[in-house]
């Protein structure tokens, strides 16, 4: 028998789980069946369960390609020299998770993708832990990116670079579920408010007439 080379193998893997994900985006995790993930990738049924067990295995490698992405992406963008504003950041690494998996042109595909993985992360134990571990990363990460904002004088030094990093992101959170709920958000319309928001400049002790 001829021996199968690892890249023959991953070529395989990648083929179903480009299948996989093609079948989510348009039918969500749970309308998708295995026989949906199957015709998709253009396998039989032997060839997929070599990899993968169960359909769950395939959510599970789909979440965390969408992580690993994530999280390549903020780091390759806040490597800059000059840290790049939570909106610069976001429309980068929206557009990087984009073009990875494969989201089609409806706005609200990769929101309703996302929803569905954190929903599934409630039930399913392993998928679980990969997003507790991603958000453990990504505060990290942000908490790291708004040191650098303090020390190029753009946020209050004395502010908790943990609270600020936890409140940017629940705003993009926010932005996922809002998208996917009711649609009607551009990626760019958020841009947009995101960074008249942190752009705002309150006063101390805020009261009086507003500014003309």
């Amino acid at each position: 028998m001829a021996r199968v080379s690892p890249e023959h193998l991953e070529a395989r893997r990648r083929q179903i789980l480009d299948g996989a994900r093609r079948c989510f985006l348009r039918n969500g995790f749970h309308a998708a069946s295995m026989q949906d993930v199957l015709r998709e990738s253009g396998l039989s049924a032997g060839a997929v369960y070599r990899y993968f067990r169960s359909k769950d295995e395939i959510v599970v490698a789909v979440a965390q390609e969408a992580l690993v992405t994530i999280r390549a992406s903020f780091e390759r963008v806040t490597a800059a020299e000059v840290p790049p504003t939570p909106d610069e950041l976001f429309r980068e690494v929206f557009g990087r998770l984009q073009e990875e998996m494969g989201a089609g042109r409806d706005p609200r595909e990769l929101p309703r993708l996302l929803v569905q993985v954190w929903g599934e992360g409630l039930r399913n134990p392993e998928l679980a832990d990969a997003l507790n571990e991603a958000y453990a990363r990504l505060s990290v990460q942000w908490a790291r990116l708004v040191e650098e904002y303090q020390a190029w004088g753009w946020v209050d030094p004395q502010a908790n670079t943990v609270h600020v990093a936890r409140t940017l992101i629940g705003a993009v959170q926010g932005y996922f579920v809002q998208q996917a709920l009711w649609g009607g958000i551009a990626p760019d319309e958020f841009a947009r408010g995101l960074r008249a928001l942190v752009s705002m400049s309150v006063p101390q002790h805020p009261g009086g007439d507003p500014a003309p």
